[in-house]
């Protein structure tokens, strides 16, 4: 072995344990939690000024996933797109001593996605609670197609999914037909396959269908889920979504959720489609 091929070896050697060991100290935030935050929980840690400091792992799974996760300490954040329960906070408190930090990162508007080619434009939420529940099963009794209605939710362990059953349906249960979609992207795709399609979810995620324009009852004005309408409250279903921690962040993690709360943080929730908290 040449001279000049031995300190190359052992340049290398030496810059892959400094290398290695310079990514072993970088900390990690792991953020887990609702499937509806994921573009939007991604798209900001691209854009997090210190991002070359710190490394993130973000996954979905759905709000009660992420809770579960924080619980049981396996996450730093939970992303969630409805509160926490009474249950959740107990279980929290008694294992951690504190209740969980929440903090409102953005806003949202659950959107009632139809196929691009469905005639039918607005729906009372009332109709939209018959339709959900198995009572109005053909497109016909709406004005649409005669064509039997195909229902897309997401799955039980969904913020979305809780919402809406709580909200619209008014805590009934889905029609036994109805498909249950692991995320909200699946769920879009079946309902843009598929003409006589309807499912829900958030309005970041409405690319490929059409979201219908939703009123409170038949005399009620019909509004599509746009920023005004969900600020103003015209738009009959909208919410917030949620930043959840078992203790007051420090260091990385904090310095993170201040900027996620911030005016250039809030400014990346309207560039995914989400709506900021406040107005700077």
């Amino acid at each position: 072995m040449t001279k000049f091929l031995r300190i190359s070896l052992v340049f290398w050697c030496f810059a892959g344990i400094t290398f290695a060991q310079a990514a072993k100290s970088k900390p990690v935030i792991t953020i887990k939690g609702s499937d509806t935050m994921v573009i939007l929980v991604q798209r900001w840690t691209e854009m997090f000024p210190d991002k070359t400091n710190v490394q993130f792992q973000v996954t979905g799974g759905g709000s009660g996933t992420g809770i579960s996760a924080l619980i049981n300490g396996t996450t730093d954040i939970c992303s969630s797109s409805r509160p926490m329960k009474p249950g959740e906070v107990k279980q929290l408190r008694e294992k951690y001593k504190y209740n969980g930090l929440e903090i409102r990162v953005a806003r949202d508007g659950i959107a009632v996605y139809l196929n691009t080619s469905n005639p039918v434009q607005n729906l009372t939420v009332g109709q939209v609670k018959r339709i959900f529940t198995g009572e109005i099963t053909n497109w016909k009794e709406l004005g649409g197609n005669d064509a039997k209605i195909v229902l897309y939710s997401r799955e039980n362990n969904s913020g979305t999914y809780e919402f809406f059953k709580e909200h619209v349906l008014q805590k009934q249960d889905f029609a036994p037909q109805t498909q249950h979609m692991v995320g909200t992207g699946a769920l879009v795709n079946a309902v843009a396959k598929d003409p006589n399609a309807i499912g829900f979810g958030g309005i970041a995620y409405s690319s490929g269908v059409k979201p219908a324009a939703l009123a409170f009852s038949e005399n009620s004005r019909y509004v599509l889920p746009q920023e005004q309408e969900i600020l103003n409250g015209t738009y009959p279903v909208s919410r917030l979504l949620y930043f959840y921690m078992k203790e007051r962040p420090n260091g990385i993690v904090k310095q993170f959720v201040d900027w996620v709360i911030s005016q250039s943080g809030q400014a990346v929730v309207s560039e995914v489609g989400y709506l900021p908290t406040k107005k700077f």
